[in-house]
């Protein structure tokens, strides 16, 4: 994560992250590697298509002429891919808070649940994911208990 995309008077551009914890490396499950790459043909598809309108830009995620996707779209297909899988709708947010939630409760270091939110501070990933220490606490004691059942 080198660059985010924020609107400047009016103008999407690409700034730095907000701070110097933000810019990170992302290690991805295979499947969402493999899904990305996929989607990297479809965008050369779409570069084809569109032949000179086509602006090169650098984006992963771009509209059909390489430009930047206006937020409102990402956010409606989002709710029409959630609507189509009889799923209740969510903010798009929450994708963030659901990742950190399912890492934290699969006994990932909350140190690695830091890094890959890209927060500056351990208190803060734990204070936002408070709801989730008593699931931990209940599994640390349930594998301690294991530990001494042996």
């Amino acid at each position: 994560m080198r660059h985010q995309l924020q609107r400047i008077n009016g103008k999407l551009t690409l700034v730095p992250p907000k701070t110097d914890r933000s810019q990170r490396t992302l290690v991805m499950p295979a499947v969402i590697v493999e899904r990305l790459k996929e989607h990297e043909k479809r965008q050369v598809a779409d570069n084809l298509w569109a032949g000179t309108r086509w602006r090169e830009t650098g984006l992963i995620f771009a509209n059909r002429s390489g430009g930047p996707i206006q937020a409102r779209r990402v956010i409606e297909q989002f709710h029409q891919a959630l609507e189509q899988a009889g799923i209740r709708r969510i903010r798009f947010h929450d994708l963030r808070h659901s990742c950190a939630t399912l890492l934290l409760v699969q006994g990932v270091s909350p140190r690695v649940v830091m890094d890959v939110l890209g927060h500056s501070e351990i208190a803060l990933t734990m204070n936002a994911y408070s709801h989730v220490v008593p699931e931990l606490q209940r599994d640390a004691a349930e594998r301690m208990q294991a530990s001494l059942d042996r």
